[in-house]
């Protein structure tokens, strides 16, 4: 038996650590630094890697890091120098996602699908760069920006107030000191991830994630407002275009270049005309997808992170899934992304059906009750035979949960009914 130690707080490692407490050879899940719904919390930040290691130490643990602000600061590497065993990628394989740029310029070398884009830091040539263009684009911060630094613009203006907001402004710090400004490519979205060993890639079943703030895919970015899986959009035949000419061609062009990636890679994707383009690579589990994604699988998640760290990957059975859709709708505080009411009781959890789950992100526990301390607070996650039904599902839980300034979009999943 061996003890867990999951690395983050948000609504992704309460459904990591929920998945891998079920199996039969884990002894104890403990999460650094947890959320109001995780059990065995360690009050350890996942900025303090030295904390971290040591606890994992003491503890007999093998580590699976959640999010990504640690993968890019080499926990990974850190934790294999002291040799505990840790699932994720190197802070060098962690570029893939820490810089857009780095991601730009490799997918550009390798022959990966991806949108034409140009790079700078200097905003009037940025200005001078949207006045002379005739399509509409897609402005990103180079950093890591908590999925909020993509801004998709209607109009050459609106294209340069994203550049004023990001370069100028430096609304996202740092993140921010360079921009790309890349073709906006108008398709559907979809979000591919796959468990990799540095070798061998194993996909996860599709899905779709809501990242824009109000209905109807209206609003500033989120880190993700809900997401189902699978989705109809990726039929077998296109999922096998992706797996081979976007996740294992990265896999490939990443040892060719000397970097094994180790960990969860996901590719998000546009899909036009039948074909797939990567608009950002992840190098962690989505989140929200990550809720659905768990609830679905019928196999034991832990045996695949053993085998992506043993580089074992390739004797592994494809991942068993429930023949069910899963739908996850986060609810947020009024306002997020923006400014945001935390410290309010949430109520009436009791009232959730048995079937779904609700998994924490922005939470803590105060005195036996819950508080809000985020702006994704929660994400209402339930199963149906169709989506349809798993649709209603996750509606009829996340209506049951209360708190003054709760807020959610109402049409997450729709988008899938619209596909079938």
């Amino acid at each position: 038996m061996v003890n867990i130690l999951v690395v983050g707080s948000g609504g992704r490692e309460h459904a990591l650590s929920w998945k891998l407490s079920q199996s039969p050879k884990v002894e104890t899940v403990f999460t650094a630094p947890g959320n109001g719904g995780t059990e065995n919390n360690v009050s350890i930040n996942v900025d303090d890697i030295d904390g971290l290691a040591n606890f994992a130490q003491e503890n007999n643990c093998f580590t699976v890091v959640g999010p990504e602000d640690p993968l890019a600061a080499g926990i990974v590497d850190e934790f294999k120098q002291r040799n505990l065993r840790v699932f994720g990628p190197s802070r060098e394989a962690a570029q893939l996602e820490s810089s857009k740029i780095w991601a730009k310029n490799f997918m550009k070398r390798n022959d990966i699908p991806t949108a034409r884009f140009e790079i700078f830091d200097d905003a009037q040539k940025a200005l001078e760069h949207i006045q002379s263009l005739d399509y509409h684009v897609v402005v990103k911060a180079d950093g890591l920006a908590g999925g909020k630094g993509v801004i998709v613009c209607n109009s050459s203006e609106e294209a340069i107030a994203a550049v004023q907001t990001i370069l100028v402004k430096k609304t996202f710090g740092d993140a921010g000191n360079k921009i790309i400004i890349e073709e906006r490519i108008d398709g559907v979205e979809a979000s591919y991830i796959a468990i990799s060993d540095g070798k061998t890639a194993i996909p996860m079943d599709s899905s779709q994630d809501h990242k824009r703030v109000f209905d109807g895919d209206k609003g500033p970015n989120t880190g993700g407002m809900g997401a189902y899986s699978p989705t109809p959009i990726v039929d077998n035949a296109l999922a096998e275009k992706i797996q081979k000419q976007i996740i294992e061609k990265t896999i490939q062009s990443m040892k060719n270049e000397g970097i094994s990636f180790k960990g969860f890679l996901y590719a998000g994707i546009m899909i036009k005309d039948g074909q797939p383009y990567v608009l950002e690579y992840n190098v962690r589990m989505g989140d929200p997808e990550c809720q659905p994604i768990t609830m679905r699988m019928n196999s034991d998640l832990y045996d695949y992170f053993v085998a992506s760290v043993d580089g074992k990957l390739s004797s592994m059975p494809p991942i068993s899934w429930k023949n069910q859709s899963a739908v996850c709708v986060v609810l947020a505080s009024e306002g997020y992304p923006k400014s945001y009411v935390k410290n309010e009781e949430i109520s009436n959890f009791g009232s959730v059906p048995e079937d779904a789950c609700i998994f924490h992100a922005g939470t803590r526990k105060e005195n036996g009750k819950i508080i809000s301390n985020g702006g994704r607070v929660l994400g209402v996650t339930a199963l149906g035979d169709s989506l349809e039904s798993a649709i209603a599902n996750a509606y009829s839980a996340a209506d049951k949960i209360t708190w003054p300034h709760k807020y959610c979009r109402k049409d997450i999943g729709q988008k899938g009914l619209s596909y079938i």
